[in-house]
């Protein structure tokens, strides 16, 4: 075998190693988290860049919003610290939603790795805490300087010693201290973790930099993606998809240009900007709709720096994909995550059997907060503030059902209603399927669910709403029917608003019907079997 045979598969086993390298730094946070949005949800990412700033690989585990986002802000911490005045035991950290993941919650943290005193690498992740003060995570701000501490990038550890003015003010800053302060802990910990799996990794074989890895990942990733590119048919391709919005419904319009080399896409006739908090940075609406474009185009390309290259971003100024600061942000996901649905839209005229129908798509993770700051001197249980995450049903694929209370795009886990009540006084009295809620068609929707939400000994609590998908359901595709549309109320039957802080009276518990997705193709031409189930499904 030649020497250039050998050293290729060398790279390609280095390649190999420096996943499990990522994926163990990812691992460790979800075991060291204090956040149960962390360690029960896996709402996270984790990653390696070069000196540069561009991502070598990511860990499995994670979302996009935070991937796709943490991807850009790597090179905004090196404007402000340049590579070469970086030390060992340096931690840097923001959670500045323009130059992170797009709101205040998610917390990033950028970690050089040394080799024989030569930097060699750069670690990054994100994961969203629980609380960082001001209104919560909900969409009622009018700026984002009422939805909670503003970190800007800064140092959290100076040589392995922490930083204690700025633990100072964080624990000021928030209603959970403890967790907080220990979140922050457990994101420099998983980096520190990678660089000495990087650092070991490189000593057994004999590595001075990364340099030839990175360029050897991303000329195998730019060639993989643009091949796939080539294969698609030519033009433009139009789609629209609706919010429920918070002041009004909010329409999102796309203009895809599939050409030889590169995918763009214009946001020109999307809808303005909000004056609450459901606005979306511009990195965070490239991260999602990148995401639903790789989804169809390259799955199978490794996400990073140089595979999402080709895909090109044209969003307005004015518009709420492309909020500019201080416009308040904290639940972008809710217009955010509905981006990969919009990329299908356009996707399915150019590839119409690779592309799913619409599913619920925004998570429906209720702020949940309780104690004497939501009912005073009276207040029966102590404070709490806890989020849990759960979602409703995917849309239909080609060839198979869409997937039941299973979270795209953002893919976090649902959180175990045990997880949550261990750490707040709630009590989750129903957690169940709903049935007949996926839209119709050869292939169905994927179901919803229904949940039943009190506080311990039906105290009175509060509800931070961010729902949508209520008055605008997910659409089939191909002649499948929309899936059902989302309820928020009490379990009386009483209707609460779907996005806003909002306090559930004593003896009253919050009722949540999350959406069906929508189905594929024609009902008529469902499975006999398939449908006689689906008939004794929505009977139950």
């Amino acid at each position: 075998m030649s020497d250039t045979a050998l050293a290729t598969i060398q790279r390609q086993i280095q390649w190999n190693r420096l996943i499990a390298v990522v994926e163990e730094q990812a691992q460790i946070m979800i075991r060291t988290a204090f956040s149960t949005t962390v360690r029960e949800a896996g709402d996270l990412s984790a990653g390696v860049f070069d000196l540069r700033g561009r991502m070598l690989a990511q860990a499995v585990t994670g979302t996009p919003g935070h991937v796709n986002s943490m991807m850009e802000s790597v090179g905004h911490f090196l404007a402000k610290f340049p590579a070469n005045t970086m030390k060992p035991g340096d931690h840097y950290i923001t959670n500045d939603p323009w130059l992170g993941t797009g709101h205040l919650h998610d917390l990033t943290v950028v970690t050089p790795a040394f080799r024989n005193g030569r930097i060699v690498a750069l670690f990054a992740n994100t994961a969203h805490v629980i609380d960082v003060g001001g209104l919560g995570m909900g969409p009622d701000g009018r700026s984002v300087f009422e939805e909670g501490l503003y970190i800007p990038i800064v140092k959290c550890f100076d040589q392995g010693r922490a930083n204690e003015t700025f633990f100072d003010i964080l624990r000021a800053g928030t209603r959970t201290p403890a967790e907080l302060e220990g979140d922050v802990y457990s994101l420099c910990a998983c980096n520190d973790a990678g660089a000495r799996r990087l650092v070991e990794m490189m000593d057994e074989y004999g590595m001075e930099t990364i340099d030839d890895l990175a360029e050897l990942i991303f000329d195998a990733s730019s060639r993989a993606t643009l091949a796939e590119i080539a294969k698609l048919p030519r033009g433009e391709f139009s789609a629209e998809i609706s919010s429920d919005g918070y002041e009004a419904p909010v329409t999102l319009r796309a203009r895809m240009t599939i050409a030889e080399d590169h995918i763009e896409v214009d946001y020109a006739g999307t809808s303005g900007l909000s004056g609450r908090g459901i606005n979306v940075p511009a990195a965070y609406c490239r991260a999602y709709a990148c995401f639903g474009i790789k989804c169809v185009v390259a799955p199978e390309v490794p996400n990073n720096w140089a595979s999402l290259l080709p895909f090109r971003m044209e969003i307005p100024e004015g518009c709420i994909l492309n909020a500019p600061r201080p416009y308040p942000v904290a639940v972008r996901h809710v217009v955010g995550q509905l981006l990969p649905d919009l990329m299908m839209g356009c996707l399915h005229q150019a590839v119409p059997d690779r592309v799913v129908a619409e599913g619920s798509s925004c998570l429906w993770n209720p702020p949940l907060r309780g104690g004497g700051q939501v009912s005073g001197a009276e207040a029966e249980l102590p404070d709490f503030e806890v989020i849990t995450f759960n979602s409703g049903g995917t849309g239909a694929r080609p060839g198979q059902d869409g997937l039941d209370a299973t979270a795209f795009p953002s893919g976090v886990r649902t959180m175990p209603v045990e997880a949550t009540e261990n750490v707040a006084p709630v009590v989750f009295w129903k957690k169940e399927l709903r049935p007949g809620s996926g839209g119709p068609g050869r292939t169905r929707g994927g179901l919803g669910q229904v949940m039943e939400i009190g506080a311990r000994d039906d105290a009175e609590f509060a509800v931070n709403a961010i729902f949508d998908r209520v008055a605008n359901p997910p659409r089939g595709r191909d002649g499948g029917g929309d899936g059902a549309p989302g309820w928020v109320g009490l379990t009386d039957g009483t209707t609460i608003r779907t996005k806003g802080y909002q306090v559930i009276p004593r003896g009253k518990r919050l009722r949540l019907m999350l959406p069906g997705g929508g189905g594929m193709g024609d009902p008529a031409e469902r499975d006999p079997a398939l449908a006689a189930r689906d008939l004794a499904d929505s009977l139950l």
